[in-house]
């Protein structure tokens, strides 16, 4: 092996064996010195005397699929080690004006995994983790104007459950956008946010930049303690031909409770109810090549309990053929629908997915355990697409460490829909974080 290459090998390994446990280790850190790196950071005033930000981030990724249809050569289990960073400087606020810049890379420090691009070691099934780095942001926001923040550059945006614009936090990069937003809190309806923006090119979670013309509005209402009331409208035009099919224009009513996954509508001091519904639209829209006009369901019910908590739900996305579906191109979409990931783009079919979940928290919630199930079909019932479970354990340590297990497992349907074939897929992850 000639040296550079044997150089290269020792230093990946050498990182590999201690970026896990120096997260781990994070855990035992003492809160005093917690407190020190925080202030030595500026977190202690929110940041507006400016702040260093930074984001670290191990994983373990194994996918193991089972007879993938239509492939000649099945991939090979894949194994990917990998460390994300994001380091940043939020510059000090002067007379209404702060600037961010943030460096984003990802290391594979064991690349058996197809990362999706081109020569990715296609052999391996799929983790869409490449190695690269970026410049992930460069903003600049104005906040002189009473109840107006106007942001404008390359920035991370997230609008409600991150549904239709989102930053995909779950890979090991994100998406984030050249783009203008602005956010408005009503002063005529308190209670009431809007976000009105414009997207010029999404920089992908694999290091591609796709270019568009985006429009969107996005209004919030608060419905005092019983959850927020969304109006949204999002129009995206792709202008790069390779991605006109995924130009659309999507329009939406969305009622939920909470916020946060263990968050209800307190009823008495050990019980709470939780709800969401939601009703979507979405049709053509500038370079789009196939009309099409598609709708989507998206509601689950529930309860806790004595802190534990229960949820039945059901999201149904359209489909009438090819590039006839309802899609979430800009969205976080490993949230939803499983994570096996099988169904990120949505059948020619389209989609209906019956789910519960119950989450298990210990600890005052610092160690939460979630369990959930999927039975999937097509958007009418008649066809089989498989059911999966998902379970995973969550361990915090304080604001700013955790450690993670998490585990799918997809088991194809028996059906017999021309359009749609797939394959048993298991999926095995252990991430640790360390956040300031």
């Amino acid at each position: 092996m000639p040296k550079q290459q044997r150089n290269k090998m020792t230093s990946r390994l050498l990182t590999a064996s201690a970026v896990l446990p120096m997260i781990i280790a994070g855990s035992s850190v003492s809160a005093g010195l917690t407190q020190d790196i925080e202030d030595a950071l500026s977190f202690h005033d929110k940041g507006k005397s400016g702040a260093i930000k930074f984001d670290l981030k191990y994983r373990y990724e194994n996918v193991n699929e089972d007879n993938r249809f239509g492939v000649p050569n099945q991939p090979e289990t894949a194994n990917a080690n990998t460390a994300s960073l994001r380091l940043g400087y939020l510059t000090p606020e002067f007379h209404g004006l702060q600037a961010y810049a943030e460096y984003e890379g990802n290391l594979a420090m064991q690349d058996e995994y197809n990362n999706t691009l081109v020569g990715g070691n296609s052999q391996y099934s799929r983790v869409a983790d490449p190695d690269r780095s970026e410049l992930n942001q460069f903003w600049l926001t104005y906040s002189g104007l009473a109840n107006n923040i106007f942001k404008v550059g390359r920035q991370r945006i997230t609008l409600d459950d991150s549904r239709f614009i989102g930053n995909v936090v779950w890979r090991q990069m994100e998406i984030t956008y050249d783009a203008v937003l602005i956010t408005n809190k009503n002063q005529l309806l308190p209670g009431l946010v809007a976000n009105v923006g414009y997207l010029g090119n999404a920089q992908m979670f694999n290091g591609l930049t796709e270019n568009m013309e985006a429009p969107l509005l996005n209004l919030n209402y608060k419905l005092g303690d019983y959850g927020n009331l969304v109006g949204y409208g999002y129009w995206l035009d792709y202008t790069e031909s390779e991605n006109y099919e995924k130009s659309s224009q999507s329009y939406g009513l969305h009622a939920t409770c909470c916020a946060k996954p263990l968050d209800a509508i307190k009823i008495s001091d050990n019980f709470g109810l939780v709800y969401t519904a939601e009703y979507s639209h979405q049709s053509d829209y500038g370079h789009g090549a196939f009309a099409y006009d598609a709708d989507r369901y998206n509601l689950m019910g529930g309860f806790s309990t004595y802190k534990l908590m229960f949820q039945g739900a059901m999201e149904q996305l359209d489909g009438s053929g090819k590039n006839r579906t309802f899609d979430f191109p800009l969205g976080t979409n490993h949230a939803f629908q499983g994570w096996a990931d099988l169904f990120v783009v949505t059948p020619d079919n389209g989609m209906r997915d019956l789910f519960g979940t119950v989450m298990v928290p210990f600890q005052n919630g610092d160690l939460v355990f979630t369990g959930m199930y999927h039975d999937y079909s097509d958007d009418s019932g008649r066809f089989d697409y498989g059911d999966e479970w998902n379970f995973q354990a969550v361990k915090k340590f304080g604001k700013h460490y955790s450690v993670l297990a998490k585990y799918a497992y997809y088991n194809a349907g028996d059906n017999s829909d021309p359009l749609f074939k797939s394959t048993d897929t298991q999926k095995i992850w252990v991430q640790g974080i360390i956040s300031f």
